[in-house]
């Protein structure tokens, strides 16, 4: 099994270009389950994520073909003329909990469905509930059986009013999927508001459905009978964009990040300018510079977007245990999302834990290697991120799940004049 050797101590130097972005990447793939047409996603990112969604809608009856661009971009050609296989089976549901919302496509073109109930990070419960709710108002037959989803219909679902106890991305993803090929009009109140829901609606507009309020926590959908292929690229991950960030605040040097959306990092930019940085905004770019070693502590609080991001919390307590002072951060999203905590006191951190609160005391120099282990793909970046700083050699386990999100993290930070390799153990 493969790990990653982290020498501290290094700046960081240079530019990069974000990747396409991982989490609006699979609700579009799954998307083009919804047509026989073919659709064409471009600058995909080369992650371990893609691959296992890949390899389930090609047992489900897709074909299709991924062509390396430019040696750093991807762009996927996709056509799913039938679907074959109504059952998304656990192996591979497991893996990755976004793989569930194929059950929207299935029962929409192939009229009942058989899908794992899910798996991925294990960092929160992250119910069901809400889309087996959607189904059943929408008319559908839902039954739970042996760890499996079993849902089919008699006749044509129909459009509904539905509010969300809380503004679930994911659920948000699967309703617009599913009502996109349910005539008339279906509404979703307190719907998430992140970029990726604006991406996966502007491609389903393309692809012939009529959304209006993507962006909003009002969403209504009209949908049709039958969607059309399209072309359409993925935007910038920006949660690679903040971690990037944060890692050039943390070892300090001058760090340019390239292929950006500004605004959709600025809770993160607000932040980090008050721990001591600076940060100019470009078009399209942005260039982070850090020339002292001083990082003042600030509190955050994990919210949906546009507020600070919960995929970054644990980058941040990373760089807050490197700070000259005492900060807290309250996450708010998932309940099990401190696992990373006893990792980064094992290399020195001084944290603790009330709650759902952090209680950082920050004090420079004070992370130290320790051999360490990956709990889930936003943890094992904020291991990365203290191995940069810290004294010695950090050798981080279970890196699979880095490679979930994070495309060739260990050579783009080389690139950038870091000491890290990955390194068969």
């Amino acid at each position: 099994m493969d790990i990653i050797q982290i020498k501290g101590g290094n700046f960081l130097e240079g530019e990069i270009n974000i990747s396409g972005s991982k989490n609006a990447s699979l609700p579009m793939i799954i998307a083009s389950l919804l047509t026989e047409d073919k659709i064409k996603i471009r600058n995909i990112p080369n992650l371990s994520d893609v691959f296992t969604l890949l390899k389930l809608i090609k047992s489900l009856g897709s074909e299709f073909e991924l062509i390396n661009e430019d040696n750093s971009t991807y762009k996927l050609i996709i056509q799913t003329k039938k679907i074959k296989s109504n059952i998304a089976p656990y192996d591979l549901v497991r893996k990755m909990r976004a793989s569930f919302w194929v059950l929207a496509p299935l029962i929409l073109r192939y009229g009942e469905a058989k899908v794992s109930l899910p798996g991925g990070c294990a960092i929160g419960t992250r119910p069901i509930n809400f889309y087996l709710s959607i189904l059943k108002k929408m008319g559908a037959l839902i039954k739970i059986k042996d760890g499996y989803v079993k849902a089919s219909i008699k006749n044509n679902l129909k459009p509904i009013n539905y509010k969300l106890d809380f503004p679930s991305v994911g659920v948000t993803h699967f309703f617009l999927m599913i009502s996109s090929l349910i005539e008339g009009e279906s509404i979703i109140r307190n719907a998430a508001i992140e970029p990726e829901i604006i991406s996966l609606a502007e491609m389903l507009n393309k692809m012939g459905a009529k959304i209006k309020g993507y962006g909003t926590s009002k969403i209504v959908i009209k949908g049709c009978s039958k969607l059309k292929g399209t072309d359409i690229t993925i935007p910038s991950d920006r949660i690679e964009a903040g971690t990037f960030a944060l890692a050039v605040t943390a070892t300090g040097g001058k760090l340019k990040l390239k292929s950006i959306n500004i605004k959709e990092i600025e809770a993160l930019k607000n932040v980090l300018q008050n721990t001591d940085v600076e940060i100019k905004s470009l078009e399209n770019s942005i260039e982070i510079i850090k020339k002292n070693g001083v990082i003042h502590p600030i509190d955050i609080e994990t919210k949906p977007y546009p507020g600070f991001p919960t995929d970054l919390q644990a980058q941040f307590m990373a760089l807050m245990a490197y700070s000259n002072g005492k900060s807290k951060i309250k996450e708010t999203i998932f309940e099990n999302r401190f696992m990373h905590v006893q990792e980064l006191v094992r290399m020195g951190g001084d944290i603790s834990l009330a709650g759902n609160t952090a209680i950082i005391k920050g004090k420079k120099d004070c992370l130290h290697s320790a051999p360490v282990m990956a709990t889930d793909l936003r943890a094992s970046a904020s291991l990365v991120l203290a191995g940069l700083v810290a004294r010695g050699e950090t050798k981080i386990d279970r890196i699979y799940h880095i490679d979930r999100g994070y495309e060739r993290i260990e050579e783009k930070l080389n690139s950038l004049g870091a000491n890290i390799e990955r390194v068969n153990a």
